[in-house]
C-alpha cells in the first residue's frame, strides 16, 4: 500500500506528488477526489468523542489521513473501535518511537536495482508505479518511503525496463506502489504492452486495494487492458475483516473473476482488527464464497508508528491453527513474515 494521497487519478507512469482531480465522469476518480482528508470531518461524520479528533490532527500530521467514502461507510456511527475505521483513524500511538521499529522495516531500500525497479526474490521484480494510493492504512510498511525519488514519465522509467529487459531469471512483474490502479487505464495498458515486448516475462501481478475501498474501479477499460495482453494476469487484493466485503466489492470482484483474472487476498493481522480465529474465520469463508483464495495473512511488518497494531506470533499461529480446524485447506491463508534481506518470506505456518 501506500504513503501519499492520491489527490489525481495518474494519468501518467507514475504520480509522487498528486494534484485534485477536476474531472467528473469516471466514478472513481470522482471517488478519490471525494475522499476525506481532514481528521476532524471524519470524526464528525462517525460521530466520535472530541478526544479522537484532537489525537488524529496530531498523528496525521506526520502521515495524513485520506479515507474514501465508499469505505468510511461501511464504518460503524459512534464506535472508534469499528475494525475498519481502526484501520484509518490516525491515533496519538502513532507518535512516539518505540524499539524495533523503522521507517524501512522490509527493506525496500537495499533491494532497489533501478529507480522504480526492487528486487528481494529470484525470478521476480516490483515496480512501484506510483506513491498515490486510495486509502491510508495506518499500519502502511510504505508509510515512510521516498516517493519524490520515484521516476517521473515514461522516459524515466527505461532504466528499470533495461534492467527487467537484461534479466533473463525473472519471469514475473509486480506493479505495486502506492497501488498502481490509481492510475488510469491507458497508461497503465501502455506500461502493461511495454512489459510484454520483454520476451522473458510470463505474468503480470497486481498488488491492489482499490477494488475493495472504490468497487467502481473494476471498469470495462481496466478488464480490456489485463485481459488483452500476452501476459498472465493475477490480482492481489488486500481486505483484512469480513465487513470490508460488501455487495459493491464482491461485485467487483466477480467481475474480475469471471474475466479470467485469478484474484487472491492477502490480509495483515491487526491487533484489534482480526485478531481473532472467528473473524478470519468469516473473512476466509466470505473469500473463498466469492471465488477469491486467501493468499497470505502478514504478520505486522514494524515500521514506525504502527506498533499498536502488532499481535505476538504466538496469538498469530494458535489463529492458524484454529482456521485449519474450521475450514478447508485452500481457504487457509499462509501465516508469512518479511524479513529484510532474506531470499523469500518466512513461512510461519
Amino acid at each position: 500500500m501506500a504513503a501519499k494521497p492520491a489527490d489525481k487519478a495518474s494519468d501518467i507512469l507514475t504520480l509522487s506528488r498528486p494534484q485534485v482531480a477536476t474531472l467528473s465522469g469516471e466514478p472513481w476518480r470522482v471517488a478519490m477526489k471525494s475522499a476525506i482528508r481532514d481528521p476532524l470531518e471524519l470524526c464528525r461524520r462517525l460521530e466520535l468523542p472530541s478526544q479522537y479528533a484532537t489525537q488524529a490532527q496530531l498523528a496525521a500530521e506526520k502521515f495524513p489521513l485520506f479515507a474514501p467514502l465508499e469505505f468510511i461507510r461501511r464504518m460503524r456511527p459512534g464506535d472508534p473501535h469499528d475494525p475498519l475505521l481502526r484501520q484509518v483513524l490516525p491515533l496519538a500511538e502513532e507518535c512516539g518511537d518505540v524499539s524495533g521499529f523503522s521507517e524501512d522495516p522490509v527493506g525496500d531500500g537495499a533491494a532497489q536495482l533501478a529507480p522504480g525497479l526492487l528486487r528481494k526474490y529470484q525470478s521476480r521484480a516490483l515496480l512501484l508505479t506510483t506513491g498515490a494510493c486510495a486509502v491510508h492504512c495506518r499500519y502502511c510498511f510504505r508509510r515512510e518511503y521516498p516517493y519524490d525519488g520515484l521516476p517521473q514519465g515514461e522516459t524515466d522509467w527505461q532504466p528499470a525496463l533495461a534492467a527487467l529487459a537484461a534479466d533473463a531469471s525473472i519471469d514475473e512483474v509486480l506493479l505495486s506502489g502506492g497501488d498502481p490502479l490509481t492510475m488510469v487505464d491507458h497508461r497503465l495498458a501502455e506500461l502493461a504492452e511495454r512489459l510484454a515486448a520483454i520476451p522473458h516475462l510470463r505474468r503480470l501481478r497486481v498488488h491492489t486495494r482499490l477494488p475493495i475501498v472504490i468497487p467502481q474501479r473494476v471498469t470495462e477499460e481496466l478488464l480490456a487492458w489485463l485481459t488483452a495482453t500476452r501476459l498472465a494476469p493475477v490480482v492481489v487484493v488486500h481486505a483484512n475483516h469480513p465487513a470490508e466485503l460488501d455487495a459493491a466489492v464482491l461485485a467487483a470482484l466477480a467481475r474480475l473473476v469471471d474475466a479470467g483474472v485469478p484474484v487472491l487476498n492477502q490480509a495483515v493481522l491487526l491487533r484489534g482488527v482480526n485478531d481473532n480465529a472467528e473473524v478470519l474465520e468469516q473473512l476466509c469463508r466470505r473469500l473463498v464464497d466469492h471465488r477469491v483464495m486467501p493468499y497470505y495473512l502478514h504478520q505486522l511488518d514494524r515500521v514506525r508508528g504502527a506498533a499498536h497494531f502488532e499481535v505476538p506470533i504466538e496469538r498469530g499461529l494458535a489463529i492458524i491453527a484454529a482456521l485449519r480446524e474450521r475450514l478447508p485447506g485452500y481457504a487457509v491463508p499462509r501465516y508469512v513474515q518479511e524479513i529484510a534481506g532474506d531470499a523469500s518470506k518466512r513461512i510461519l505456518a
